[in-house]
C-alpha cells in the first residue's frame, strides 16, 4: 500500500461515479439539461430560470437509444418540451402547467436527434423503425408525417430562426458517420415539407457533422480538407458550395457517435464559440471581432453549448472535477464560473494529474502517438503499467475525471490510456488509418507507449498488464497473442473475441463497421481468422480475466464462454466473472465495484510474482 489505509479509495467509491450531464438547451431564456443519476442510471430534465434550478417530473427516465448510442433525446420551446422515454415513447409537456402528454407510443421505433420547429408547432425527429431511419415530423397532437427517407442513417437536423429553412445530415451503408456522409438544405414549403433540396458530400469525401443556421446561414463541421473544421455552406441554384472560416488544423469536433452534440455556437453580434481538441486536450476558444483568445484554461472537454444573452454555457470536464456546467459572459474579461458541479466522490482527497504523454512521428511511425499516463503519487521502485485501450475503436480517452485511475494509483499502478490509430481528435488521417488495421495498427501503438514509458524509466517493463471494454478488449486480446513475453496479463470486459460472431448479432449502425476496420474477410474467412482471437488462444501466453454480462446482446455470452474454453483446452490461465443481469456495459455499482475489486486481486497477485 502507498496510502493510509483510511485514505484509500474503495472499489465502490471509485464506481459510484458522479452526476452526468448532457444536452445543453436554451429556450424562453432558461436553460435546460439531463442529469445521469450514477446509482440507478435515471436521466431526469432540469430546468434554471437565473434564480433556482428545478427538475421538471417527466414521470419517467428520458432515453434516446437510436443507433444504440442515442442523442438528442429531447427538444424544448418557450412554452413545452418534447422527450423520448425510456421505453421509446414521445413524451411532451407543458412548461406552465407541468402537464405531460403522450405523444407516439410504438413499440418498433426508437428516435432521436430531436428539434423544435415552433412555428408550425411541431417537433423533427429521427425515426428507425423495423431497420429503416426517416426523418419526420410530429405535431403537438402527435401526428406524424415523414420528411425524408433516402438515407440509410440520419443525424440531428437543423432548424432555421425563422423556420423557413431546415438542414440535417445522413449517410448510406456501410459507411459510419465518421467516414463518409451527406449534407441537405432545403427550404420549408406551406405544408412543412422540404422543397427544393440540396444535397452534397464535402468536396472530395468525407464526414459533416453538427448543421446549424446563424440566420439565413448554414454552418457545418467537415472534415474533407483532414481536419473537423467550420464551415459555411452556400446554396448556388441547385448546388451547395463550401466556404471555410478561419481556423487551425485541430479537429473541431469528435466522432459523432450520437446525434446533436455541439461543439460551436454563434455569438450575438458576430463571433463563435468552438471547441478545438489540441493533443488530446480539449480547447474552449472565443472568436469575437476579429480577436480569438482562449477562455475557461483550467478545463479540459467542452460540450454542448449555448448562449443566453450574454452569457455562454457549455458542459466542462477536468480530471480533478465531475461534470460542471459552466457560464461565462463572453463580453467581460472574467473568469468562467461554475454554475452546477455534481458532488465528486473523492472530495477531500488528492488527486493525480494526467501527464500529457506524446510521442513524435520518426521512422516506421508516420503518425503521432498521444496518451495519458497517471503515475503513483509515492512509488516504490518503478511501478508495474496498466495500458488501457478506449472501446469505440473510433473514440478517444480523455483527460477527464477518472476516479478508477486514482484507484489504481493509489495501489502503486501506472495507467496509461492510449489514444492509439483509428481514435477521434487528430485529424481524419489519423482516424482512417485503422481501416483494415484493427488488431494491428492498434497493438502496435499499445506498445510503443508501453516501450515510450519503459526506457524513459517510467515504469516497469517486466510488469505490464493490459484491459479494454468492448473493442478495447478485443486490442487487448490481440496484444496478448503477439506478447513474446511483454504482457503479465489481460483483462476483457465483456470484449469482442469472434469479429465473425458480432457481425451477425451486432446492431444495424455498426453492421457495416467490422467490415471497415478488418477489411474483407477473404477467402474462407482467412483473412479475419488470422485476427480473430477465439481462433488464436493457443498463441496467448499471460492469464486471462474476462467479465461478462448475461444479457449482452452485442458481444453475446456465447463469444466470451467459447473464449474461455479455448483458452483453458489450450492449457492457459483463464478466469470468468459472470453477471448474469447485464448487458453490454455494467450498470450497477455492485457489478462495477466487484470488476475492479477482482482485477486488483488479479493483478496484485500477479505483479508480486
Amino acid at each position: 500500500m502507498f496510502f493510509s489505509e483510511s485514505n484509500l479509495i474503495s472499489a465502490r467509491e471509485a464506481c459510484a461515479g458522479a452526476r452526468q450531464y448532457a444536452e445543453l438547451r436554451v429556450s424562453g431564456g432558461r436553460l435546460f439539461w439531463l442529469a445521469t443519476e450514477p446509482e440507478d442510471g435515471f436521466v431526469s430534465l432540469w430546468c434554471f430560470d437565473g434564480q433556482r434550478p428545478e427538475r421538471l417530473n417527466t414521470g419517467n427516465s428520458i432515453r434516446s437509444r437510436l443507433n444504440g448510442y442515442g442523442g438528442g433525446a429531447y427538444a424544448v420551446t418557450p412554452e413545452f418540451v418534447c422527450w423520448v422515454s425510456e421505453d421509446q415513447c414521445l413524451w411532451s409537456m407543458n412548461l406552465a402547467s407541468g402537464q405531460r402528454q403522450l405523444l407516439v407510443s410504438d413499440p418498433d421505433s426508437t428516435w432521436g436527434g430531436l428539434t423544435p420547429d415552433p412555428l408550425r408547432q411541431r417537433w423533427i425527429a429521427v425515426r428507425e423503425k423495423r431497420g429503416e431511419q426517416d426523418l419526420v415530423a410530429v405535431d403537438f397532437l402527435g401526428r406524424l408525417t415523414v420528411l425524408d427517407d433516402q438515407f440509410d442513417f440520419y443525424g440531428a437536423p437543423a432548424v432555421s430562426q425563422d423556420g423557413q429553412q431546415i438542414a440535417w445530415t445522413g449517410w448510406f451503408y456501410p459507411h459510419m458517420p465518421w467516414d463518409q456522409s451527406w449534407v441537405c438544405l432545403a427550404e420549408l414549403g406551406s405544408s412543412g415539407q422540404p422543397v427544393n433540396i440540396a444535397k452534397a458530400e464535402p468536396p472530395g469525401g468525407g464526414s459533416v457533422q453538427q448543421p446549424q443556421f446563424v440566420a439565413q446561414n448554414l454552418w457545418v463541421v467537415s472534415d474533407h480538407l483532414g481536419w473537423w473544421q467550420p464551415y459555411r455552406v452556400a446554396r448556388q441554384g441547385g448546388e451547395l458550395y463550401w466556404l471555410p472560416a478561419l481556423s487551425t488544423n485541430t479537429d473541431h469536433a469528435n466522432a459523432p457517435w450520437q446525434l446533436a452534440e455541439r461543439h460551436a455556437c454563434p455569438l450575438p453580434g458576430g463571433g463563435w464559440a468552438r471547441v478545438r481538441y489540441h493533443r488530446g486536450m480539449g480547447e474552449l476558444w472565443l472568436e469575437q471581432k476579429g480577436e480569438i483568445r482562449q477562455v475557461a484554461s483550467a478545463y479540459t472537454d467542452f460540450r454542448d453549448l449555448v448562449v443566453s444573452g450574454d452569457d455562454l454555457y457549455c458542459v466542462a470536464r477536468r480530471p480533478d472535477l465531475s461534470d460542471t456546467i459552466l457560464r461565462l459572459n463572453f463580453f467581460a474579461r472574467q473568469q468562467a464560473q461554475p454554475l452546477f458541479s455534481a458532488p465528486a466522490p473523492l472530495a477531500g482527497r488528492s488527486c493525480v494529474w494526467p501527464e500529457n504523454i506524446v510521442l513524435p512521428p520518426g521512422g516506421e511511425h508516420i503518425h503521432a502517438l498521444q496518451g495519458f499516463l497517471y503515475l503513483p503519487e509515492q512509488p516504490v521502485g518503478k511501478p508495474p503499467l496498466i495500458l488501457i485501450a478506449h472501446g469505440g475503436p473510433t473514440s478517444a480517452a480523455y483527460a477527464t475525471f477518472n476516479p478508477q485511475a486514482q484507484f489504481w494509483c493509489q495501489r502503486g499502478f501506472a495507467v496509461a490510456e492510449v489514444n492509439y490509430t483509428g481514435s477521434t481528435g487528430f485529424g481524419r488521417d489519423f482516424r482512417q488509418a485503422l481501416a483494415g488495421q484493427w488488431g494491428r495498427a492498434d497493438v502496435a501503438d499499445m506498445f510503443r507507449m508501453k516501450g515510450a514509458l519503459a526506457k524513459a524509466g517510467l515504469v516497469d517493463p517486466g510488469r505490464v498488464f493490459i484491459q479494454g471494454r468492448s473493442s478495447g478488449g478485443y486490442t487487448a486480446l490481440m496484444a496478448a497473442v503477439v506478447t513474446q513475453g511483454r504482457l503479465s496479463g489481460l483483462a476483457s470486459l465483456y470484449g469482442v473475441t469472434d469479429p465473425f460472431t458480432l457481425k451477425a448479432a451486432t446492431h444495424r449502425f455498426e453492421s457495416g463497421y467490422l467490415d471497415w476496420l478488418l477489411g474483407e474477410p477473404g477467402p474462407e474467412g482467412d483473412h479475419w481468422n488470422a485476427r480473430t482471437p477465439a481462433r488464436l488462444a493457443n498463441q496467448i501466453a499471460c492469464p486471462a480475466l474476462f467479465f461478462q454480462g448475461g444479457r449482452d446482446p452485442v458481444v453475446v455470452p456465447e463469444q466470451t464462454l467459447a473464449m474461455v474454453k479455448a483458452l483453458r483446452g489450450a492449457g492457459q490461465q483463464a478466469e470468468l466473472v459472470w453477471f448474469d443481469q447485464e448487458g453490454h456495459g455494467f450498470r450497477t455499482v455492485e457489478s462495477q465495484s466487484k470488476v475492479l475489486d477482482e482485477l486488483c486481486q488479479f493483478y496484485s497477485g500477479l505483479a508480486r510474482g
